[in-house]
């Protein structure tokens, strides 16, 4: 049977969301979605979301499973969402291509770092195969796929020697900072927009808070001092980001990264800005719940859903992306783009949450 809405899937369907929305540039709505009033935003949500649920995974398979057979029903899943990845890049290479032929616009084909793919095909569509070459707004796959490779280690350690995970998880995102490690890109000279060594902290941070609120019944004992402690916090961080309160990068003290706010290398203040919105908002999903429940359910089916729901916003988004070029955007435009883009997501998780899937899940 399909799981009823819970607080999981209710923040994962809001990150499918609000990406959709940052993933068209110009859109009017992006000012409203809150990575514009504080450091972190739907990404940082979105992957600590894949941690949390690694450990329901675990929790879910593990009395019924060996260690084996969970080993292997994690490289399954990683598998499927490098297959994901290669089907929503071919099909947004050739929307693009379709694009410049209709529009007849040459440059429709540069958009989103795909010229290599038409101006140096052999190479680039080896690098898109090996996730060496990434599609701009297309890159956040490539690394929830390193991340799910990972996981049949991160579950290892953490059953083997479960102090050392989140110990030598903050070591190699500390090594990663420290020596501004990235994985390169290839055949364009480059850098993952997605550092794999400094996401897998807060890839181990779901997982690790995942099982403490497992272990203790949904509700941790120092939860509400500490939620005292990060809203105002929080308004501070929004009012630092609104009005740039940051270290100038280049009177930032050495090693740089630990205190700039650095997206591709996850940098300390975004990962701090994130625990506490994690913190501060936990126990908002009953009363939204209890007062909305029409709003939470919603969203909970699009996160019950979330690989599909993500690739076909994705592709969503960039459709909307040519659609606002073409129509030169407006606040109708953005108004029809985000009705539109929401019940194509939306359609996708009845989809696939239909009675079909129901019968065979029962």
């Amino acid at each position: 049977m399909t799981r009823p809405p819970n607080a999981i899937d209710f923040w994962r369907g809001w990150a499918l969301v609000t990406i959709f929305i940052n993933h068209v540039p110009g859109l009017y709505f992006i000012q409203f979605t809150h990575r514009n009033y504080g450091f972190s935003d739907a990404a940082e949500l979105f992957v600590f979301l894949a941690g949390w649920g690694l450990q329901i995974t675990v929790a879910k398979h593990v009395l019924s499973d060996t260690l084996g057979q969970l080993m292997w029903h994690l490289g399954r899943r990683a598998i499927k969402i490098y297959a994901a990845q290669i089907l929503i890049i071919s099909l947004a290479v050739a929307m693009l291509a379709a694009a410049s032929i209709l529009l007849d616009n040459p440059l429709l084909v540069t958009w989103n770092n795909a010229e290599a793919v038409f101006s140096d095909p052999v190479r680039a569509n080896v690098g898109l195969v090996a996730l060496t070459h990434q599609l701009g707004y297309f890159n956040i796959l490539p690394l929830y796929i390193v991340l799910t490779a990972l996981a049949p280690l991160i579950v290892l350690i953490d059953r083997l020697a479960p102090r050392l995970l989140l110990p030598a998880s903050a070591g190699l995102y500390a090594f990663a900072l420290v020596t501004e490690t990235n994985f390169p890109t290839w055949p364009v000279d480059g850098e993952w927009f997605f550092n794999p060594l400094t996401w897998q902290l807060t890839y181990v941070l779901g997982f690790f808070f995942a099982k403490l609120v497992m272990a203790t019944g949904d509700a941790l004992p120092w939860q509400t001092p500490v939620r005292w402690v990060a809203l105002p916090l929080l308004v501070l961080s929004a009012f630092g980001d609104v009005y740039g309160w940051m270290p100038d990068p280049t009177t930032a003290p050495s090693p740089i990264l630990f205190f700039i706010d650095h997206k591709t290398f996850e940098s300390p203040i975004r990962v701090t800005h994130l625990l506490m919105l994690v913190i501060a908002l936990s126990g908002v999903f009953p009363y939204l719940a209890r007062h909305l429940p029409r709003f939470t359910s919603f969203l909970s089916l699009l996160g019950r859903h979330s690989l599909n729901v993500f690739c076909v916003g994705s592709l969503a988004s960039l459709a909307a992306q040519i659609v606002r070029y073409t129509l030169d955007g407006g606040l109708l435009v953005d108004i029809a783009i985000v009705i539109a883009g929401v019940a194509i997501m939306a359609l996708t998780a009845h989809l696939t949450d239909g009675p079909g899937v129901k019968a065979r899940r029962s």
